[in-house]
């Protein structure tokens, strides 16, 4: 198990992992493996965009360091748990709009004390801005028609100088009528626009057919 620029990830030949923070407990049915008097989890792909990202070989600094971490859009937190398991002494703050997705959501939060789910809509990020404060990484993963401007509505308020965003863009979730290629001009002018240029643009295939990861900074 080596360890990868990314803090807190490792990996086993192509395979992603993190150090389980409850040695023992599955999240979502991932493999465990120990090594060296410690557990970890298979970050699966296939399940969570952000491990697919990572193996597409993205910026070093694409996660950085962060202080304090918003997340739009946790659902049941696949990916959340596994940052949480990265970075267990920084602030998670997760927004799900879905009362359904919030509860078990919910329920990890309470066995990982870094994450705080908070059940609002991510198009409203005046709602919790008192509560989150600023963030020094910013992920969005929200099937919605105006996901970037979301984004930019996000990042403007809560996204410190300095910081780093990444969105995971559901091209099907914006049009099925226009091109992949054409949804995603769009998206980066309009984060261009906002003052959030695209440093990155990744197509998360062969792990999903309708994800291109923009990442951005500040």
């Amino acid at each position: 198990m080596e360890p990868t620029v990314w803090t807190g990830v490792y990996r086993d030949g192509r395979d992603l992992f993190t150090v389980n923070a409850e040695p023992g407990v599955r999240v979502y049915g991932e493999a465990t493996r120990s090594v060296g008097g410690r557990e970890f989890r298979e970050w699966d792909p296939f399940r969570s965009k952000l491990a697919a990202l990572l193996l597409k070989a993205p910026p070093a600094d694409v996660l950085g360091t962060p202080r304090r971490i918003l997340y739009l859009g946790g659902a049941h937190g696949t990916t959340v748990s596994h940052l949480a398991d990265a970075f267990p002494t920084t602030p998670i703050f997760v927004v799900e709009k879905s009362p359904t997705a919030f509860a078990p959501l919910l329920a990890l939060a309470r066995r990982r004390e870094n994450l705080l789910p908070l059940l609002a809509d991510a198009q409203l990020p005046e709602r919790y801005r008192a509560d989150v404060g600023e963030v020094d990484l910013l992920y969005q993963d929200v099937a919605q028609r105006n996901q970037a401007g979301i984004f930019v509505e996000n990042a403007r308020v809560l996204l410190a100088d300095g910081g780093r965003g990444i969105l995971m863009l559901k091209v099907r979730s914006v049009t099925q009528r226009r091109s992949a290629a054409a949804v995603v001009a769009e998206a980066r002018a309009e984060l261009g626009r906002g003052g959030f240029p695209v440093r990155s643009e990744t197509p998360l295939l062969p792990f999903s057919r309708e994800h291109v990861a923009l990442t951005v900074g500040r």
